[in-house]
């Protein structure tokens, strides 16, 4: 058998033996964890970051919130002296900046109510929780629950203290509940607006498929948080958060992080050292493709593999997204892996799959160590995967 014909039909991947390899990953997981938190000196690892590295900046932004200083959560100084009070060794030559619009503030707002490490630990397990029980509803039989917790995300969402899980699960929510109950899918994917980048198709995605119900909910559940948030924090948090846009700016542009830590079509040809300017032009001519491909599944009339489309077009579509983010991966990954199930996998399914799932546990190491990015060629191979099982179920 040539290489080919045995990439295409991977033959070779029973489910025994991908039950082992998951198995063999979740053990790896669990050994890394407990000894990168065995490791750590008054919270801070051998690296000398803080357990929780990102989550520290949910932390401090809830703090100031309950404080009463919202718009200090936008505010450089106020915010990253606040960072550097608690880790003063590892901030002393960084800043976290806190990127997220008002809405997300409204889901940290309750973080600060416990010490540090113990909002750590309670945000990772809930969240957790949450990506579990909805990404769960989606896949059939009993095993299907090992490669859920195996999936490498994971442990990069875990170890960063990241709303990976959350995204994930309202992603998840969003396409269980888009065919029987639209309205409750629609304020699931309208809360997405806590990430803007990655709720950036979904408006889309909805309109050309006609669910009407779903699009209505969405908007009013990102417009309700938004007003809510406006209420509760006032105009200036507001003001502060379109003003910390160019620092946004400069991280998307590799100013002060790393381009080998995003799967993106822009990153990968900033990591391959391609100008600024033609960088945004494949990620534009990306987007466009990723929109084709909504288009052209728009009348599948199955709503779960309409948004795990969704979900793998925003991939392709979004200029910014960090590994961690691949953790709403597990929506597509379940819904190829579903159908299945039924049919038998299809020519070249197993091998993107499989590619798919490991993506983030080789993305930013290839990419940094290697300067290979093969973020933009797995999300592509993905998206045209589901497309394909979506044209074979219209």
């Amino acid at each position: 058998m040539s290489v080919p014909s045995a990439l295409a039909d991977a033959t070779w991947m029973t489910p025994a033996r991908s039950r082992a390899y998951a198995l063999i990953l979740l053990i790896a997981t669990l050994v890394i964890a407990v000894a990168w938190i065995a490791s750590a000196t008054g919270g801070v690892d051998a690296m000398g970051h803080p357990l929780g590295t990102d989550f520290l900046n949910f932390w401090v932004a809830s703090g100031l919130a309950l404080a009463g200083d919202a718009a200090g959560v936008y505010d450089p100084l106020v915010h990253g002296a606040r960072e550097q009070a608690l880790f003063p060794a590892y901030l002393a030559s960084g800043y976290t900046p806190f990127l997220y619009p008002p809405m997300f503030l409204l889901v940290c707002l309750p973080l600060a109510l416990l010490p540090y490490f113990w909002s750590l630990a309670a945000w990772v397990g809930v969240t957790f929780a949450a990506y579990w029980w909805r990404v769960r509803a989606l896949l059939p039989g009993p095993g299907a629950a090992l490669p859920i917790v195996a999936f490498p995300a994971v442990l990069i969402t875990a170890g960063h203290g990241q709303n990976a899980f959350l995204t994930a699960a309202l992603f998840a929510t969003g396409a269980r509940w888009l065919g029987a109950r639209p309205v409750l899918a629609g304020l699931s994917l309208g809360a997405l607006c806590i990430k803007p980048h990655l709720m950036l198709l979904v408006p889309v995605a909805l309109l050309l498929g006609g669910r009407w119900r779903a699009l209505v909910a969405a908007a009013a559940m990102a417009g309700g948080l938004a007003a809510c948030s406006l209420l509760l924090f006032g105009a200036d948090t507001w003001h502060g958060f379109f003003r910390i846009g160019a620092v946004a700016r400069g991280a998307l542009e590799g100013a002060y992080f790393e381009p080998g830590k995003m799967p993106t079509v822009f990153a990968a040809l900033r990591v391959l050292s391609a100008p600024i300017p033609l960088a945004y032009v494949a990620q534009g001519a990306a987007a466009l493709l990723a929109v084709a491909v909504l288009v052209r599944v728009r009348r599948a009339t199955d709503a779960e593999g309409q948004i795990a489309a969704t979900v793998v077009a925003t991939a392709v579509a979004s200029p910014f997204m960090v590994d961690y983010d691949l953790t709403i991966f597990a929506v597509p990954l379940a819904y190829v892996f579903a159908r299945a199930q039924t049919g038998g996998f299809l020519r070249w399914e197993k091998v993107t799959l499989m590619a798919a799932f490991v993506l983030p546990l080789i993305e930013r190491p290839l990419a940094l160590g290697l300067s290979v990015p093969l973020g933009p060629l797995v999300s592509a191979a993905l998206l045209a995967t589901v497309a394909r099982r979506l044209s074979l179920e219209a």
